[in-house]
């Protein structure tokens, strides 16, 4: 099953071709600009690589959210349209999963994706691994970051990833003090995307692309003005 996944919704942005779970090609930009400008060109540029097109393709998988709600737009919008002309199914997959996914080695059993919301929020939760699978112990959502930290387990060992850390290294650092580890992974996740979109692929649970919902724990700028 060939999987083409995208991710929009933060700076990081990233492209990957799979194979069901085989990663065979991974483009990965940061930027401060919308990835509008580059995202049609890294699509072409990791197809034609494999010698591939959009028709090739059994179904999409796509960062639904939370995130950027403009980068969010953009991967979304663009997947629909593929999924349209290709008539193929579309996996939605959470950002926050996606993230704890890059956490699925590493020592901690704990692990926590932390992203910059803005306006002093986060967009967090806490999952646990447990063999080859993870539960979330707090949910996904929209937080302040003390009201997420004074959640935590302060005495277990946490492993935290996104682009919030930087941001709240001082208040992480309060709250879990020597308990509190931070991972050097990439940011960039379409490859663990693809990975979690092939299990709703495979599983048939797959949607149109005109059923695609963006993940939203909060509302826009937009929404909150009207």
């Amino acid at each position: 099953m060939l999987i083409l996944a995208l991710d929009t919704t933060t700076a990081s942005g990233s492209v990957a071709l799979l194979e069901k779970t085989r990663l065979l090609g991974e483009i990965n930009a940061e930027t401060s600009a919308s990835h509008s400008a580059s995202l049609l060109r890294s699509v072409d540029h990791v197809l034609r690589a494999n010698s591939l097109r959009i028709e090739d393709m059994a179904g999409f998988a796509v960062a639904a959210g939370p995130g950027s709600f403009t980068g969010i737009r953009i991967g979304l919008s663009t997947i629909k349209a593929f999924a349209f002309a290709s008539g193929k199914p579309v996996a939605p997959v959470s950002t926050l999963s996606a993230l704890a996914l890059k956490l699925k080695d590493s020592k901690s059993r704990l692990v926590s994706p932390f992203l910059d919301a803005k306006k002093g929020e986060i967009y967090a939760a806490l999952f646990e691994y447990r063999g080859e699978k993870f539960d979330e112990v707090i949910p996904q959502g929209a937080y302040t970051p003390d009201q997420f930290l004074s959640a935590l387990p302060a005495h277990r060992m946490i492993t935290l990833i996104g682009n919030g850390v930087e941001v709240y290294k001082q208040k992480i650092m309060a709250y879990l003090k020597d308990k509190a580890r931070f991972s050097a992974r990439s940011p960039f996740i379409a490859c663990e995307v693809g990975v979690l979109g092939y299990d709703i692929l495979k599983k048939g649970r797959g949607v149109r692309g005109e059923e695609l919902q963006p993940l939203y724990f909060r509302k826009s700028q937009a929404e909150e003005k009207k």
